[in-house]
């Protein structure tokens, strides 16, 4: 099994502004794959925060972008493959309240 990274992107991430039906989605979904021990993790990010860039490090505030380019929060989960992992994202209910996406990445192993 590899590991998979979904990002949440688009709508306006804030999980204070969702319905109690938006919020009971997440939490079956979720559920459902941490029943099926696909789950590793998952968390909303808050909306604002820090860039650090270059070779001089300078910190600004940020990210400044469109609300539908805005990582909103994230899920780590086990797939067999990434056909798996796509089929594991098209359950999340982003897609289903508003105008979300979501990106699938693999997660590579670094060796040491």
């Amino acid at each position: 099994m590899k590991q998979y990274l979904l990002l949440f992107r688009g709508s306006d991430g804030s999980t204070a502004q969702q319905s109690p039906d938006e919020m009971q989605s997440w939490m079956q979904w979720m559920g459902g794959l941490n029943e099926k021990g696909s789950l590793l993790g998952a968390q909303p990010l808050a909306q604002s925060g820090k860039q650090v860039t270059g070779i001089g490090k300078v910190v600004t505030d940020g990210p400044f972008m469109e609300g539908k380019e805005m990582v909103g929060g994230y899920l780590l989960c086990k797939a067999a493959d990434y056909a798996e992992a796509v089929e594991i994202s098209k359950g999340c209910p982003i897609l289903e309240f508003g105008d979300g996406r979501v990106e699938v990445r693999e997660v590579r192993e670094m060796a040491m």
